[in-house]
């Protein structure tokens, strides 16, 4: 029996020690740091379009890797940091901007979520004045359930 504790204890040991083993590196920085730098400039700006609530500079969804892969590509190119933006707006539209302009196209996500929250109190209010007027007569009393 002590001898089957210890064979299990030492496959536990194995197992947890080849765990680390297996974890993933860091991929390497770029070799000029400046460029690195333009790289998170630019990818502090571009919405992550799989997380959609990080920049594509904190995803680490696989599309966002890519998509800082290709912006460290155009910088190295020799584009602008204006062209790239420019660039994924067109490919991707207004949402891929972290902070999108204010303009028709783009109401929606500037003043969508204010409009629902209004639509909310507004039907909340409503129910509670529809509910106010009916009278208590309308509503079963709650002592007559307990007896």
């Amino acid at each position: 029996m002590k001898m089957i504790h210890t064979v299990v204890l030492a496959l536990c040991l194995v197992l947890l020690t080849g765990a680390g083993a297996r974890a993933a590196e860091a991929p390497p920085t770029a070799a000029d740091p400046q460029l690195e730098a333009r790289v998170l400039a630019v990818s502090a700006e571009l919405r992550c379009l799989v997380c959609q609530n990080q920049t594509i500079a904190d995803s680490h969804a696989g599309l966002a890797i890519d998509l800082r892969e290709q912006v460290r590509q155009m910088l190295r190119r020799g584009d602008s940091e204006a062209q790239i933006i420019e660039f994924m707006t067109t490919r991707y539209g207004d949402f891929v901007l972290y902070r999108p302009p204010v303009r028709p196209s783009t109401w929606p996500l500037w003043f969508g979520p204010i409009v629902l929250l209004l639509a909310g109190v507004a039907a909340m209010l409503w129910h509670l004045r529809r509910r106010a007027a009916l009278g208590d007569g309308a509503f079963e009393d709650d002592n007559e359930n307990l007896q």
